[in-house]
């Protein structure tokens, strides 16, 4: 089985832009780009877990959302990172566009997308690594049964922290905390 490191898009992966699906305001959060080779280049499969309820809400359709992805897909490329995998959660109880209004297992803090890769993907969820900016995704990871790395960036607001939203370790950028999952 594989080792991953799923890592949340918006606010870790790129730069925090509220219901952004304008590729050309896309920028990389600082160091993610050599924090993410050095990653691959220790074996870690590469794979994007994202909460997109501005589906269901009607901020704009999956099909933008794709053209994200791929346009992600294609920029790390072009700096040697392949991006194995990236899945997302349409899903939103209070939103307006059917089939999406719903309250589901995979929107995080709950596990079920890093389930669903780790399943696709073969991937082994104990040797594996979840990093967000927020403590959602911490305890999605937690859940999942992964190690988990809070980029403690500004954005996480509620600081609720319960036994399953304990991160493993909490780091101010992507360079410590590609040096922390490459020291275990």
């Amino acid at each position: 089985m594989k080792k991953a490191v799923f890592i949340d898009k918006d606010g870790t992966l790129i730069k925090n832009l509220p219901w952004n699906v304008n590729t050309q305001l896309i920028q990389f959060e600082e160091n993610a780009i050599a924090s993410l080779q050095l990653l691959q280049e220790s074996g870690y499969q590469l794979v994007l877990i994202s909460n997109q309820p501005g589906i269901a809400l009607g901020y704009f359709t999956e099909e933008a959302v794709i053209q994200v992805f791929k346009y992600l897909e294609h920029a790390l490329t072009g700096h040697g990172v392949q991006l194995n995998a990236y899945y997302y959660c349409p899903h939103d109880a209070r939103g307006i566009q059917a089939p999406y209004i719903k309250t589901c297992y995979c929107r995080k803090p709950l596990p079920g997308l890093l389930l669903k890769a780790a399943m696709e993907l073969d991937i082994d969820l104990e040797r594996s690594w979840m990093i967000g900016d927020i403590l959602h995704d911490t305890e999605a990871g937690n859940r999942a049964g992964c190690k988990t790395i809070l980029l403690n960036n500004g954005n996480e607001t509620e600081w609720e922290l319960t036994p399953c939203r304990q991160p493993s370790y909490i780091c101010k950028n992507w360079k410590d905390a590609a040096g922390i999952i490459n020291r275990q």
